[in-house]
């Protein structure tokens, strides 16, 4: 029975330090832009990366520039004045539709969660099937993504 619990007790410390190992990305903050043309309009999409000390994404924030009415912000501070939420429910890929800063905080968990992008394919309108509920064309994005990404490899 000792042996027996020892035995499991190894297996649990060595599953525990696999789970928790090194990643590939250097502690910090990391920052990516790429100017975007998309609907008639320059835009700016932005993504901050912040690695952990253990060398993993811990978060992710991304966000475009937008002009409305003249006035210049970005697509996550529009939040629901953005106006994406209809369109994306008529595509009938989100059931009910989700606003643009919905869609890309998606994309910001999957990045997260997958711990970079590897997993992201780009058709060739610049969007993707890989983030469940996000329907958003991402290149730009994804690009941005890129760089931050890049500026943390180890």
């Amino acid at each position: 029975m000792k042996k027996i619990l020892t035995g499991l007790l190894a297996i649990v410390l060595c599953l525990a330090l696999v789970g928790c190992g090194e990643g590939k990305y250097k502690e910090g903050t990391y920052e990516g832009s790429v100017t975007d043309n998309y609907g008639g309009e320059e835009n700016t999409a932005t993504a901050k990366v912040e690695v952990d000390k253990n060398g993993k994404i811990s978060s992710v924030y991304l966000d475009t520039t937008y002009t409305k009415d003249g006035i210049s912000t970005t697509k996550k501070a529009l939040k629901d004045n953005y106006g994406m939420k209809s369109v994306s429910a008529n595509m009938g890929k989100i059931e009910g539709g989700k606003e643009w800063y919905e869609q890309a905080e998606a994309l910001e968990k999957a990045v997260v969660e997958k711990q970079g992008i590897d997993f992201i394919t780009l058709d060739k309108d610049g969007k993707t099937d890989a983030v469940s509920g996000c329907t958003i064309k991402i290149e730009a994005l994804y690009k941005a993504l890129e760089q931050a990404l890049n500026k943390a490899k180890k």
